[in-house]
């Protein structure tokens, strides 16, 4: 395909310098573009179709230089501090920029007549914002505060505009230290885009690509996947199943959290009295975990009849195992740990309870625990369970119940430790958070240094956070004696993958926001290789998915995280809960409606895209965060769980000892309905999205091999081809199978 670029005056193609009015046309059979060197105002017309302003051009820079060779424009901002081109190649309009000096630049400013029917923007999953919304004119500016981060913020470095039969879309080929700025327009919404250079990114080129679709929402996303694969940075789940075999565990897997990680449950009490006895004597262990006892477990003990109330046995086997826990922990958790001895206290502790307590307690002590233990195992084994992800909330379950972890993995499931190295803390503080516990060398040595030179406060302003290349070694001691010990076949590093990393100025390993991502995928990546197992963390965002294979948050982000509704006010029906008792906490238990306007923008169907599943079906499984499960929100379980389906994304849900029995059959419905159609399209690509109707209630996504999935999110029928689908309803047509109907109901929440 014959490409010209023209360029005005005509000096340009005699190779001489252009005045810096003048403006550049880059033309070919598909689009023109016209380009404005100083400020970057930019329009592009489809063949066909009239110009749209795509930035109204930033404040206006000294312009020199500027040339063209025929199928490029050169030219310099500022006397040469900045250096432009600009490529015109079929549907793909490249423009880079170079730094001869730190500093911000501000690149683009994209009017709100520009978003045209609407916004695609990858919040999580993927946003569809249409223009005039008041919903999302009302909240998006707020959210996005003094703008997004492009590798935190947005799963995926890009956003586009939907024109009808055309759309545009922006990909950020550099996605570290850039701004999106979005604000209130009229009735739409502007966004601005800037980017900083600094003394660690310097020379790192700043490439925007703007790309031509047609009436797919998914191109821009498609185009990304295809930059990934075309760089070497995508992997499939094929390739991660070669590499680490235990990965194909999770194709039909529901995700599965399990509260309740210590070692004895009220359950495991066999004889009350015996074991009041024998907690009230004079053994140095009794009286030992009498001393760790609060003053309502202290009150609980003194009062207990020979078969203490509900209230009181939960009170004291909450403070048994608290006590136990410290123990344990005192044996270990010193300035300087020694992690190849860190299991050792548990096994000792384990050994003296059975001797002490033993005759008061179940026979089996292999069975002993609450959500972790052989009984849970066993009783999802029963249940016909065949595939399941297991997690505990924190790694020390595994410590207290190896046996369980066995349990699980004889049985064919993954079974997790959550683990965590962002942020370290200072010794002696907050011990309940264990994963941050990461020794005095790490604290004082691995901190990420801001440019000011004060260290970056880590999450919740609690210690700070870590350069991943600092705490390398001791990510690889901790987990080779976790592995060890525990024998867990799949693994969880929290944070990795959240695109959240920062410039860090420490003298002697000063690292960019671009090599700290990379220090976190060379963590995430020696964890499966070194163990053969899949690795997963919390988002997935794509500047950070390498040497993952699952990723929890993608499909429903935290939300509402500064709401006092949700978080603090325990009179609101919103109030999410109180994240206590430890085997249950309530506020993943706790079943509530969600507040607007919350419902509508995470929940609601014309507002959802598949961006990042264009990208990654195929290469990593995305669920909610496990703040919301299926069960959370009373309002919107109809809605997530179709939105699943439509996506071929897993269920996600949270059990303890005490809510087994009642969750067991949601469990099961839900593994009925996404376990056969995720093991014939986990390793397809995700390659097509519509909808069906005008009030985008019914909607399609298409896969590789042919299969396609319908949802009606509609409270009423609607026609599909020569089919009425039920209200809240998915039909699944896999390749070569007969058409499947799915409905919300028959798997309604408890």
């Amino acid at each position: 395909m014959k490409r010209v670029i023209r360029m005005l005056p005509l000096a340009a193609a005699l190779g001489m310098s252009l005045p810096a009015w003048a403006g550049l046309v880059l033309q070919n059979q598909d689009w023109k573009v016209e380009l404005e060197p100083s400020t970057l105002a930019l329009t592009a017309a489809a063949a066909g179709d009239p110009a749209r302003t795509v930035s109204a051009g930033v404040p206006a820079r000294k312009v020199s230089g500027l040339r063209q060779d025929g199928q490029s424009a050169d030219w310099q901002w500022d006397d040469g501090r900045y250096r432009w081109q600009a490529r015109l190649q079929g549907r793909d309009l490249t423009l880079t920029l170079n730094a001869a000096a730190p500093g911000g630049v501000e690149l683009l400013r994209q009017p709100g007549a520009a978003m045209g029917k609407g916004l695609l923007l990858p919040l999580a999953e993927g946003s569809y914002i249409p223009a005039g919304s008041k919903l999302w004119r009302d909240f998006l500016p707020g959210f996005a505060g003094d703008g997004l981060d492009t590798a935190e913020n947005l799963s995926l470095p890009l956003w586009g505009m939907d024109y009808g039969r055309r759309s545009l879309h922006w990909l950020l080929l550099e996605p570290f230290n850039n701004r999106l700025a979005i604000r209130a327009d009229g009735q739409n919404l502007a966004l601005s885009l800037s980017h900083e250079f600094n003394a660690l990114n310097q020379k790192r080129p700043m490439t925007l690509l703007l790309q031509l679709g047609d009436d797919n929402l998914l191109a821009g996303a498609q185009r990304y996947k295809q930059w990934l694969e075309a760089k070497g940075r995508y992997q499939t789940l094929a390739d991660k199943i070669q590499a680490q075999p235990d990965t194909a565990k999770l194709i039909g897997a529901s995700h599965v959290y399990l509260w309740g990680n210590t070692l004895l449950d009220a359950s495991d009490v066999r004889d009350w009295p015996a074991f009041l006895k024998l907690l009230r004597g004079p053994d140095p262990l009794a009286a030992s975990l009498r001393g760790g006892f609060d003053a309502e477990a202290a009150k609980a003990l003194r009062q207990a009849e020979a078969k203490p109330d509900r209230y009181q046995q939960r009170v004291l086997m909450e403070a048994v195992n608290q006590a136990l826990t410290a123990e344990a922990r005192a044996g270990w958790l010193v300035p300087k740990p020694d992690w190849a001895r860190m299991a050792a206290p548990y096994q000792r502790l384990r050994a003296r309870i059975e001797r002490l307590f033993g005759a008061a307690l179940q026979p089996d002590a292999s069975r002993w625990g609450g959500g972790l233990s052989r009984k849970t195992m066993d009783a999802l084994q029963a249940a016909g369970l065949k595939r399941l992800w297991l997690g505990a909330d924190n790694w020390e379950g595994g410590l207290w119940q190896p046996q369980a972890v066995k349990a699980g993995v004889d049985a064919g499931y993954l079974v997790t430790a959550y683990d965590s190295y962002e942020t370290a803390l200072k010794p002696g503080y907050r011990e309940d958070w264990l994963s941050a516990q990461q020794g005095e060398a790490v604290y004082r040595q691995c901190g990420v240094t801001l440019a000011n030179g004060k260290k970056k406060a880590g999450f919740q302003q609690s210690g700070y956070y870590t350069n991943p290349d600092c705490v390398r070694d001791t990510l690889q001691r901790r987990t080779r004696a976790l592995h060890a010990a525990a024998g867990f076949n799949s693994w969880f590093l929290d944070a990795y993958a959240t695109g959240m990393v920062f410039d860090d100025y420490t003298a002697g390993r000063q690292t960019g926001k671009a090599e700290m991502a990379a220090g976190n995928e060379k963590s995430m990546q020696w964890v499966a290789d070194a163990y053969h197992l899949p690795v997963g963390s919390e988002n997935g965002n794509a500047a950070t998915s390498r040497g993952i294979a699952f990723a929890h948050g993608m499909q429903v982000p935290v939300m509402g995280w500064g709401d006092a509704d949700l978080q603090k006010n325990k009179q609101s029906p919103y109030f999410l809960g109180r994240w206590y008792p430890a085997d249950q906490p309530e506020t993943f238990f706790k079943k509530v409606p969600l507040k607007q306007p919350y419902r509508d923008l995470y929940y609601g169907a014309p507002y959802r895209l598949p961006l990042y599943q264009a990208v990654f079906h195929g290469s990593v499984i995305t669920t909610n965060h496990w703040l919301y499960d299926n069960l959370k929100f009373s309002n919107a379980y109809a809605d997530n769980l179709l939105a699943q389906w439509l996506y071929n994304v897993p269920p996600l849900f949270h059990l303890s000892a005490a809510s087994l029995k009642a969750r067991l059959p949601q469990l099961q419905c839900a593994d009925r309905a996404f376990r056969p159609a995720h093991e014939k399209l986990a390793p397809q690509p995700l390659t097509g999205f519509a909808w069906l109707n005008a009030e985008h209630t019914l909607q399609q996504t298409r896969f590789a091999d042919g299969s396609r999935i319908t949802a009606n999110f509609g409270v009423a029928p609607a026609a599909y081809g020569e089919r009425t689908l039920p209200p809240q309803s998915a039909w699944l047509e896999l390749a070569g199978q007969p058409g499947r109907l799915l409905k919300a109901g028959d798997c309604a929440g408890a």
